[in-house]
């Protein structure tokens, strides 16, 4: 009886833990139908019926220059996440299945990364890119997105429990060479994992604003981040723009939710491997 009283609790703790997270994405999507005079006169969660004349303002903007935002964010994102899992699948794999001198060493610095925070990254990496004279370009954001502490321990994670040791000296004995081993034999092993890596890291990539604020001067090449910032600015003299900011803003959640959805088959199909394997 014990139990059944208390089985309720684990329940509505994520109940209570999902109404706080999508709480303010439900606000947004109302928000966004609504005009500026509704938007800041009541709160309520009644939806409004300017949707289309926001959406019309948001593209109208700078002759589409929110579009332009969101399409270098998708660059940004999509480029740096693929190559970011590409190079920690590659790392990770050499360091689960390679033995070589410093290896735990390089390993424990790596461990050391993923506790630095990128926020403090931001003005080496400015200072570094500023001497290469690739400030204010789209190589600025992409080239520190390329390598993911965190994602390269994944890896390696990953790596050690997905492919066999059997299997890769039996692709060595057949004479495959070890570039040819890590394509044909490990990646495809490790592809559920690195789906996750590039999961992570094009999140990170999407939502981040301090490293485009600061590497970027030109509004063309913003991402949707830093361009929303500054309408945003501009909303304390406009205020009219705060209800384009919101319509924005919804716009740029809806890819991460696509991508979140159509990467959902390669969760369920390592879940149902790891269960065989077991």
């Amino acid at each position: 009886m014990r139990r059944a009283r208390t089985a309720w609790l684990p329940t509505a703790v994520l109940v209570l833990g999902a109404v706080y997270c999508l709480l303010p994405v439900l606000w947004v999507l109302v928000a966004a139908t609504k005009s500026g005079s509704s938007l800041f006169t009541t709160f309520t969660f009644a939806p409004g019926g300017d949707l289309v004349a926001n959406l019309t303002d948001l593209s109208g903007y700078g002759g589409g220059l929110y579009w332009r935002w969101l399409l270098n964010t998708v660059l940004y994102a999509g480029v740096g996440g693929a190559l970011s899992a590409l190079v920690s699948g590659l790392s990770g794999y050499t360091l689960a299945k390679f033995r070589f001198a410093g290896r735990d060493a390089l390993f424990t610095i790596l461990l050391a990364g993923v506790l630095v925070p990128g926020v403090t990254l931001a003005i080496p990496q400015y200072l570094l890119l500023a001497e290469a004279g690739l400030t204010d370009t789209y190589w600025a954001v992409l080239l520190p997105s390329i390598i993911s502490p965190y994602g390269i321990y994944l890896a390696r994670i990953y790596a050690a429990a997905a492919v066999p040791d059997t299997v890769v000296e039996a692709a060595r004995t057949d004479g495959a060479g070890e570039w040819a081993i890590f394509r044909r034999v490990a990646l495809p092993m490790m592809a559920p994992g690195l789906v996750i890596v590039f999961l992570f890291q094009f999140v990170a990539i999407w939502n981040n604003f301090l490293l485009p604020f600061v590497m970027l001067s030109s509004d063309r090449r913003f991402p949707v981040t830093v361009g929303l910032f500054t309408l945003l600015n501009q909303g304390q003299t406009v205020p009219a723009l705060y209800r384009v900011v919101i319509t924005g803003v919804l716009l740029s959640v809806l890819p991460l939710i696509a991508l979140f959805l159509s990467l959902q088959r390669f969760w369920r199909v390592d879940l149902m491997s790891g269960a065989v394997k077991g």
